[in-house]
């Protein structure tokens, strides 16, 4: 074989290891943790609720725990004594809106929007790792039978609502957090 060929040879082999080392960038989504190393215990106390829905707070806690929780890779305490890192959440905000009618001009579809305050502070360096300050969380859901487009009735009349919307919003914040977006 010629010096060009074993040249040639050897850059393809080089760009093959240097293109497969370097990776596209891209993980498996849930799994990856853009949180510094040190950070194993978060501290997720009960969110603030300044809407009239009864026990929006306590829902949406402990679904962003479980949610934590079953990423795996953090201990998730109650409190936000004796942890490294503190999340906080105020909802301020809930509304229903209809988003689609039936023939009978009665509502098929809502639009559930709540809007909240959440903020991951570093306990060790006393930063803010994450936050959104005006978080508009959206959903739509089926409607049910003689519902309202009171938030506060809404929920009461479609517990499972409040367990959908709670799981969703759950998701998407800890997503956003541990996957930086």
């Amino acid at each position: 074989m010629s010096t060009v060929v074993k040249g040639l040879v050897r850059a393809a082999a080089l760009l093959v290891a240097t293109v497969s080392l370097s990776g596209c960038g891209y993980s498996l989504a849930g799994r990856g943790s853009f949180l510094p190393d040190y950070i194993r215990t978060i501290g997720v106390p009960t969110f603030g609720n300044r809407t009239t829905v009864f026990n929006l707070e306590t829902q949406l806690t402990q679904k962003v725990r479980s949610e934590f929780i079953g990423r795996g890779r953090y201990q998730i305490l109650p409190d936000a004594t004796n942890v490294d890192a503190v999340l906080t959440g105020d909802v301020t905000g809930v509304s229903v809106a209809p988003a689609s009618f039936t023939d009978q001009q009665l509502a098929s579809r809502y639009i559930i929007t709540m809007t909240a305050n959440v903020q991951l502070r570093d306990v060790r360096a006393n930063m803010v790792l994450w936050e959104n300050p005006g978080l508009v969380f959206r959903q739509e859901y089926e409607a049910q039978a003689g519902q309202t487009a009171d938030p506060a009735a809404f929920f009461g009349q479609d517990a499972n609502a409040l367990d959908r919307m709670s799981t969703d919003f759950a998701r998407s914040i800890v997503s956003a957090i541990l996957e930086a977006f």
